[in-house]
């Protein structure tokens, strides 16, 4: 790119960093310092903000590059992402969204261990709340190093390396100093950009086309090299029975894989009641909604305008389709409005890792500290009185701060390694962790009266261990060109994505565990549990 590109398009960086920097600064001053301030921002937060806080958690690299990427390349499979991602907020505000608020206070882990025993569920579900952040970030990660090789030229391996670097650094610093606080109002900002780079590019796009949506598609399938095969089902996942399944456990991930996403469910806390919590997220599936349409739209926009082989000579996994988007619909390359179009779009998609990246690290730090930490703090004084075995509210936000750094060092070190995947695919992977993990053990704790602390307890690790294994023996890590180490070949499971496999045996060992349980559920916990889910009453 043009010397142009680099300078604006690394000032508009700048100035949103610095923007960003000067809100963590203010609310760090300006902060108690209390469990609850640092974890959910005092809980002062309207359904509104904290709606529009959501969409900006949400939408991530993986949306706005990573989806509109995988059209480019493969047209109505990539779709598939758009359609997963929008579908599966329907499971979080049907199931999820109200219970959690009423019954936990900062965590997955808090709504678990309201009626089990608490250390072993609190480890069990911390453990594999720290892991699906970490498999998240590296996405970020990735789409951010990607994002400014493009920028210096394409090929610029330094660059790329030292931009995840970059990026981790930041977001400790978001973490650390300004804690939720902070965070919500980065995503809100990065949200609002979002939408209206998002809306002008369509609007670009459509009238580049006169507004015939069917000429856009025909263009596109003309310069995909596909023809009529980019418009229909099976390009990426048709042909033999293991791309179709393949096909089948994605689905079941990105769909059931939200309401077990540690970021996703640490917001429903930021705001004083279980309505209000139901609010945030209907406004949040409006945003979402609305974007998740415009990347189809921005997706079939680069393959007509652009080129699937011009997407693909950029970045071979799509990750640049939106910034070559901008940079011909602005005028061209040297063109004054297409260094200017292409720079505010690289600046909007740095804006939304960098907002994703604090989301994900502020939930994954006080997994750390509020779950595991205070765990093990109980399990080294077993003998204290009541209360006196606790860590206090200021030990676990220090602890919170320390692990945002090691949690920063392991996302910068795993980014370097999967540089060359398609973000969409690897948040693809987080989601079906999530929903082999996560959400059988939530979903079990807020509905079964007989679910038992070494049901919830098998559960989670029935469905990470599972998934974590299958996808290291899988083409997603060796013996495919695009594998991490594509030098060697010890893959044995077929499928990129685990879920359909993972999910269930998440599910199952619940179920067993419960099943062979020696102590039977509480059953004063289990109704108290299920009043306060239903009703609000005693809810924090």
């Amino acid at each position: 790119m043009s010397g142009d590109h680099q300078t604006l398009a690394l000032l508009l960086f700048s100035a949103f960093v610095a923007a960003t920097l000067a809100i963590t600064t203010w609310v760090s001053r300006n902060r108690h310092g209390s469990a609850e301030e640092f974890y959910a921002g005092g809980r002062l937060f309207s359904p509104m903000e904290n709606g529009f806080a959501i969409a900006g958690d949400y939408m991530s690299a993986a949306s706005f590059l990573g989806i509109s990427g995988l059209i480019a390349l493969f047209g109505y499979d990539g779709m598939l992402y758009s359609v997963g991602f929008l579908v599966a907020w329907l499971v979080v505000l049907f199931l999820v969204a109200e219970l959690v608020r009423n019954c936990g206070r900062f965590t997955l882990a808090d709504v678990v261990a309201s009626r089990m025993s608490e250390r072993p569920v609190r480890i069990a579900a911390g453990t594999s709340s720290v892991t699906v952040s970490v498999l998240y970030l590296v996405a970020q990660m990735v789409g951010a190093g990607s994002l400014v090789a493009l920028l210096l030229g394409g090929t610029s391996e330094a660059a790329r390396s030292w931009t995840v670097i970059g990026v981790g650094a930041l977001m400790v610093i978001y973490v650390s100093l300004g804690g939720m606080r902070a965070t919500t109002w980065i995503q809100i900002v990065k949200a609002v950009l979002l939408m209206a780079g998002a809306i002008a590019m369509t609007v670009l796009v459509l009238t580049r086309f006169h507004g015939d949506v069917n000429q856009l598609l025909n263009t596109a399938a003309e310069r995909s090299g596909h023809g009529k095969d980019f418009l229909s089902p099976g390009l990426k996942y048709g042909g033999d029975w293991i791309a179709r399944l393949d096909f089948i456990s994605l689905g079941l991930a990105l769909v059931l894989g939200t309401a077990g996403l540690p970021h996703i469910l640490s917001r429903f806390y930021t705001v004083p009641t279980a309505r209000a919590a139901r609010r945030s997220v209907i406004w949040s599936i409006g945003l979402i909604g609305s974007f998740y349409l415009m990347t189809i739209v921005l997706g079939f926009g680069a393959a007509a305008v652009v080129g699937s082989d011009e997407v693909r000579k950029s970045n071979a996994a799509g990750n640049t389709a939106v910034p070559l988007l901008a940079l011909d619909l602005g005028g061209g390359a040297g063109s004054t409005g297409g260094t200017v179009l292409f720079a505010v779009v690289a600046a909007i998609a740095f804006a939304t890792i960098l907002a994703v990246v604090a989301g994900i690290t502020l939930a994954s730090s006080a997994s750390v500290a509020h779950d595991l930490y205070a765990s093990l703090r109980r399990r080294r004084s077993p003998g204290a009185a009541p209360g006196r075995d606790c860590p206090s509210p200021h030990s676990e936000v220090a602890v919170a701060r320390v692990a945002a750094v090691g949690i920063g060092v392991a996302a910068i070190a795993l980014g370097l390694l999967a540089r060359d995947l398609n973000v969409a695919f690897l948040v693809g992977l987080a989601f079906a962790v999530a929903a082999s993990a996560n959400l059988p053990v939530l979903l079990y704790s807020l509905f079964w009266r007989n679910f038992t602390t070494r049901g919830a307890v098998w559960s989670v690790y029935g469905g990470l261990v599972p998934a974590m294994l299958l996808v290291v023996l899988s083409p997603v890590v060796s013996g495919s060109p695009e594998a991490l180490f594509p030098g060697v070949d010890f893959h044995v499971f077929p499928l990129q994505n685990p879920g359909l496999v993972s999910i269930p045996l998440g599910f199952l060992a619940g179920w067993i565990g419960t099943a062979m349980s020696t102590e039977p559920p509480d059953e004063a916990k289990h109704a108290e549990t299920e009043v306060r889910a239903l009703t609000g009453a005693g809810a924090v």
